[in-house]
């Protein structure tokens, strides 16, 4: 986002903005859906493609809501579903996508599998079936596995005539038949609880709580075969969720205990999992907590609770921190430190990326991933392209990605200032170059409290 300014008096409000190099694009809330004092009204996000459009979901303490993501950057809101399970203490909700249908699962009370029908999309949306028998009531998680037609839920307990059983780890079932899933397995015997997994390409990574991490082969659905572990590493909390990158070879995860960072991994051939770093917000306060997160290129996005979403650098040791968007601020609950941003996903089109906050509802953001893909933050101000050519865009990166407001002025051969803009809110700048070839002069000023503070200068060619 590039804005031209008038210079103007900034008050102290401006110097330390909780946003960074993040956008806001729509926001959806709804205050009139249940709550109690805490205000916590939503829970789990999720994103899907249907029939070439892109859509958003969000759980609430009613049931889900479902809105189309549109070209122009809007949340439409679509249609909702009402929950089995309506109360201010139905506060987890997840999501899967399968062919024609959403799959929705809740984890209080008297919750159930809900099958959505998408085909009425992008009009309406029904219940093609709401299941609570012997394979299912409350569930905590949800994956599903499109290609092999397999979903996993995770802490399932069965409620048989309205009587809950015995609370299962992990189970999984066939989509063969997606109205009425066939189960297949039910474990682990020796695991208190499977709260989160990562599937890929048939081996699962599962967040185990307080037992850490275990690796399993799912080749077999109806007999895993345990391939490694993670049972013990620093700062070690209740494993709450993780996400592998596309190469496979680094898993970040999050304990779900305050005050514990956020764990980057590197994976091994045999899915040894070693902690390399640990890193995440820092001077705070009172402890911090991570909630979801995934790991989309070179960056991982995360559900910082009341931090809001956050965005790291994974090629930086530690990770460093590029992006930000705080959707907590000023709202209840600022010293509990598990109130706030809980869903992510980042791999949305067009630069986009869906927040959920527990207690602000449904964001929709925008965040030029690529630009941060080029090159590792800077320690001096760095220009891209340089040279150019006249009527090309440059990119500016300021050192170590520090968005405090900034005054840049492009000066001339003879030192005549022939452009100057202030940038709010972003560690860079992109600006189109439609001047006569030669050589040019870029200043940059910190701003603050009337005054300016030069902080660097690059030289720039124009062929």
């Amino acid at each position: 986002m590039k804005r031209i300014f008038i210079w103007f008096f900034l008050m102290p409000g401006f110097l330390f903005g909780q946003n960074k190099n993040v956008s806001l694009l729509d926001h959806w809330s709804d205050s009139s859906l249940v709550s109690n004092t805490s205000q916590v009204r939503y829970s789990g996000c999720f994103a899907f493609n249907y029939q070439d459009r892109e859509y958003g979901v969000i759980g609430s303490t009613e049931g889900t809501h479902v809105f189309e993501i549109t070209d122009d950057n809007q949340l439409r809101f679509v249609d909702s579903i009402k929950g089995r399970y309506v109360s201010s203490q139905a506060i987890t909700r997840e999501f899967a996508h399968y062919g024609n249908y959403l799959y929705a699962i809740g984890d209080e009370g008297n919750a159930s599998l809900q099958i959505i029908d998408l085909t009425a999309l992008p009009n309406e949306l029904s219940i093609a079936a709401d299941i609570q028998d012997e394979r299912v009531g409350r569930a905590h998680n949800i994956y599903i596995d499109s290609v092999r037609k397999l979903m996993y839920l995770c802490l399932v307990t069965p409620i048989i005539n309205g009587a809950e059983s015995t609370l299962i780890p992990l189970r999984v079932f066939s989509l063969e038949t997606p109205l009425y899933p066939q189960l297949l397995y039910s474990g682990f015997d020796d695991l208190t609880e499977v709260h989160d997994l990562e599937v890929r390409d048939e081996i699962a990574i599962l967040s185990c709580g307080f037992q850490g991490i275990r690796v399993y082969d799912f080749s077999d659905p109806l007999s895993p075969i345990y391939i490694n572990n993670l049972e013990f590493y620093q700062e070690q909390g209740y494993n709450h969720q993780g996400s592998l990158s596309a190469d496979g070879k680094t898993y970040v995860f999050a304990d779900e205990t305050p005050g514990t960072k956020i764990k980057r991994c590197a994976v091994s051939e045999n899915y040894t999992i070693q902690v390399q770093q640990l890193f995440g917000v820092e001077n705070e306060p009172y402890d911090q907590t991570a909630h979801n997160i995934e790991v989309y290129g070179n960056l991982a996005y995360v559900a910082y609770y009341n931090k809001g979403l956050r965005i790291y650098d994974l090629r930086t040791n530690p990770p460093k921190e590029i992006g930000s968007y705080d959707t907590h601020t000023d709202l209840p609950g600022n010293s509990f430190s598990m109130w706030g941003a809980w869903g992510i996903n980042a791999r949305l089109s067009n630069e986009r990326v869906l927040v959920s906050d527990r207690i602000s509802g449904l964001y929709l953001f925008e965040f030029d991933h690529s630009l941060f893909d080029l090159v590792i933050q800077p320690n001096e101000p760095l220009v891209y392209p340089n040279p150019l050519s006249k009527g090309e865009q440059i990119t500016l990166r300021l050192p170590s990605d520090l968005a405090s407001p900034l005054q840049i002025r492009l000066l001339n051969e003879k030192g005549a200032i022939i452009k100057e803009i202030v940038n709010f809110d972003q560690s860079y700048a992109q600006l189109t170059m439609p001047f006569s070839s030669g050589t040019y002069v870029l200043e940059l000023y910190h701003m603050g409290l009337g005054t300016e503070t030069k902080c660097g200068s690059q030289k720039l060619i124009i062929k």
